[in-house]
């Protein structure tokens, strides 16, 4: 044949880490890198939306699970100099004393919050004593007697004076055990009965009841004097304690005031909390028990709760806050208030505000992932409101979610200057942008993480370096020369090419893990390349339960596949299987039959809707082909039916077109096609044969099929010329190449893979519109062809003659 089989040599490359230090045996002599290897265009957009200051530069991280996005964001961000960055804040709650259903928001600058929290707490604890103390003593109660005693006089006086005036009338002024007055006329030392009073004369009876009604108008004015009389009692009742709480207060508070005259929001809540402490001192004195039971209903500190400091946020000595929110329901990242229940009673204030994860990272970063963001109901449009106006308010968050409008607070919004990192993948990125205009505005930089790297002496060292900062974090053994270059080989064989390397940051520490653990196992000092290799057979042993029932079938004879001798109109074409965890190969039997037609291909399994869109214009495109090569000059007289034998799911990819057409080809020239080849590729309309996923499992299915059916040293596969750079083929069949005993030859075009299964030349024109050479598998089609067209003008003119 005109074209040799690839070499051993270019179906698998090595590491050899030589760009590495030779004395370097280990990981332990290798310096753990610092960053994530591979990702510098992601690491230069979070970079720049870092240093952007202006609203809606937040970022969306795009890339696959296990690229290492939030590793790499995680030590960029510990690196991260927040020089210039605004400076941090504590965030309190305490209650507005004009409005207690709106509490009001202190800020305070970084690790003052919990400071004022505790002096709050000290100053309540002093005046919780000091305040009773002040009021229990001799002269407060000498006072406090003097003015209820002039008030009692006075009330006395003005009942003496009224009794002496009804008495003189005959008229008794009493007191009921209901405590009301009550006007009484008197029969001598006795009061009227209803007998006597009858007895008394009509003139007598109306004098005594108009006497009793103008005493009771005086007594009326009598009590309403009590009243003005106790309303001034009262106030200077009140001024006094104002007068004795006032020297406690000022001397405890006013050091306070001192301390935090700098923050005016501060002083301004001190000086609304001493008035209101003196306006209330009842809670320290306790007056009311029940009421001051309430007012000391306290989940944490025994002090009045109308004087408590809620610390929301408090940051700290930390630089810059980094919060990752793993489950980002509403409340986890919006925060909610909670109730407390006393006695039966449910109520909410200022102090039971709890802080969510935007909260907390305020000043910084918050992480989420954006899938989970959009599964959560309301989240997602909270979120952008909460990005659009740089504000976090807890009231009409909270109305979103709740149906009871039982919401009692509604706390003051505070400041948000937060930089939020989605991290999702591409289809998601997609979907936002398209119907989500607002998406845009507000994740204006894309992190774009990338699956691979280039695979070069340089690019090995420093993934040598990334194996030693996974061995180092996870404390794991360290792996010898040896085990890194079968970990980078690896790498490459899941990035499905020579000259790259997978930057799935998760297989690699995953198998490394799992090597650990074989090491171990063995007692091992070292992880070494064997056992590397037993932690992949292990893996696989485990996830390859489909790809032994599929080759089962090749065993038993359910799935019929010929992998020698020779048919007509029948090849061996190789497809992937893939599960979650695992994808193996595979061969299909794809047959073609033909029958008198007008040249066109029918696609079986795009009639019974098996065939994907991408396989039907595979379909199309050879059938193109087939037009170039057969129907220059007229019409092909023949029809093809096409079919993958034993296929019952869908099938899908137009990797299998080149094998289509070599099967149709086939059986336009009635020449056999070898079976002990399989072939894989797609082709474009000029026949020249296109690159397809997923070569190296689809030459290990066939290898393994070959090896069951019975291996014979002319088997082998078909592949296209440009997939020779993906080949990173199991250790077996590389040996097999190697020793003669298997093939994989590389194609430029679907001719040399039909000179390949027929062992005759393709065929070509000299000239156009003649004929192919007769000995050539072109110009038998084309023989055939003729005989059929002339046999059908034949047919015709012995119809006109009858």
């Amino acid at each position: 044949m005109p074209f040799a089989p690839l070499s051993s040599d270019k179906l698998y490359r090595p590491s050899t880490l030589s760009g590495l230090d030779k004395a370097i045996k280990s990981t332990k002599h290798l310096t753990p890198l610092t960053e994530i290897v591979g990702q510098d265009r992601a690491q230069q957009a979070v970079e720049f939306a870092m240093s952007m200051k202006d609203k809606g530069y937040n970022i969306y991280a795009i890339g696959r699970n296990g690229l290492g996005k939030r590793t790499m964001v995680m030590r960029y961000l510990d690196r991260y100099d927040p020089n210039g960055h605004h400076p941090l804040f504590d965030w309190c709650y305490v209650v507005n004393f004009d409005d207690a259903r709106t509490p009001k928001v202190l800020k305070l600058p970084q690790g003052k919050g919990q400071a004022f929290k505790k002096d709050i707490e000290q100053l309540m604890q002093r005046l919780v004593k000091a305040l009773p103390l002040a009021f229990d003593n001799e002269i407060y109660y000498t006072r406090a007697e003097k003015l209820k005693s002039q008030l009692a006089s006075k009330q006395e006086a003005a009942l003496t004076q009224l009794t002496k005036e009804a008495a003189a009338k005959n008229i008794s002024l009493s007191i009921t055990p209901q405590g009301s007055y009550e006007l009484v006329a008197m029969n001598g030392e006795t009061p009227h009965t209803d007998e006597s009073f009858r007895q008394l004369s009509q003139q007598e009876q109306q004098e005594l009841e108009q006497q009793i009604g103008q005493l009771e108008s005086k007594l009326r004015e009598v009590v309403r004097k009590f009243t003005v009389w106790e309303e001034k009692y009262l106030d200077k009742q009140q001024k006094q304690d104002e007068q004795v709480a006032q020297e406690v207060l000022i001397h405890l508070i006013e050091p306070l005031k001192q301390d935090y005259s700098d923050f005016s929001e501060v002083k301004a809540h001190l000086n609304a909390m001493h008035k209101d402490i003196t306006e209330n001192l009842d809670i320290f004195l306790e007056q009311n028990e029940e009421q001051i039971a309430l007012s000391y209903a306290s989940l944490e500190k025994k002090m009045p709760r109308r004087y408590q400091v809620n610390v929301l946020v408090n940051h700290g000595e930390q630089t810059m806050p980094i919060v990752i929110e793993e489950s980002p329901n509403y409340h986890n990242i919006f925060g909610y208030i909670e109730n407390a229940t006393f006695k039966g009673t449910i109520f909410s204030d200022f102090s039971l505000i709890r802080a969510g994860s935007l909260h907390k990272a305020n000043g910084g970063v918050l992480m989420i992932d954006a899938i989970k963001v959009l599964e959560q109901p309301y989240v997602w449009d909270g979120l952008k409101r909460a990005l659009r106006s740089r504000k976090l308010s807890l009231s009409s968050l909270e109305r979103e979610v709740t149906l009871s409008g039982t919401i009692s607070l509604d706390p003051e919004a505070i400041p948000l200057d937060v930089k939020i990192i989605l991290f999702g993948d591409y289809q998601t990125y997609q979907l936002l942008q398209h119907y989500d205009p607002e998406f845009k505005e507000l994740f204006r930089v894309t992190a774009d993480f990338e699956d691979e790297m280039p695979r070069s002496d340089e690019s090995e060292a420093l993934y040598a370096q990334f194996i030693s900062s996974i061995v180092h974090d996870n404390k794991m053994l360290h792996c010898d020369r040896s085990a890194i270059q079968r970990i980078i080989e690896f790498s490459a064989r899941q990035a499905d090419a020579q000259n790259k390397l997978s930057l799935h940051s998760a297989d690699i520490a995953n198998l490394l893990r799992e090597s650990n653990y074989v090491a171990r196992s063995s007692n091992a000092r070292l992880i070494r390349a064997s056992h590397v290799e037993q932690a992949l057979h292990n893996h696989t042993l485990r996830v390859c339960r489909l790809r032994d029932h599929v080759m089962q079938s090749f065993i038993n004879g359910t799935t019929l596949i010929d992998t020698q001798d020779a048919v007509i109109g029948q090849i061996n074409a190789l497809s992937v299987v893939a599960t979650s965890d695992h994808q193996f190969g595979a061969p299909n039997r794809i047959t073609a039959t033909t029958a008198f037609g007008d040249g066109q291909v029918f696609d079986i399994e795009r009639k019974v809707e098996l065939g994907g869109s991408i396989h039907s214009k595979g379909v199309m495109i050879l059938s193109a082909y087939l037009a170039t090569v057969f129907g220059q000059t007229d019409k092909i007289p023949l029809s093809t039916h096409l079919t993958f034998e034993q296929n019952y799911a869908g099938v899908d990819g137009d990797s299998a077109s080149m094998a289509e057409l070599c099967a149709i080809v086939s059986a336009f020239a009635q020449l056999p096609l070898r079976q002990d080849i399989a072939i894989t590729g797609s082709m474009n309309q000029f026949g020249q044969a296109q690159p397809i996923g997923g070569v190296n499992e689809k030459i290990e299915g066939f290898f393994d099929v070959c090896v069951i059916k019975g291996r014979h040293d002319n088997q082998g596969v078909i592949i296209p010329k440009s997939n020779m750079q993906n080949l990173m083929l199991r250790a077996d069949i590389v040996d097999a190449v190697k020793q003669g005993t298997f093939s994989i030859w590389a194609i430029d075009h679907v001719t040399q893979a039909i000179e390949l299964l027929t062992g005759k030349p393709a065929g070509k024109r000299d000239f156009e519109f003649e004929p192919y050479d007769p000995v050539t598998v072109f110009g038998i089609a084309e023989k055939r062809l003729t005989k059929l067209k002339d046999y059908i003008k034949q047919q015709k003119q012995e119809s006109k003659l009858l």
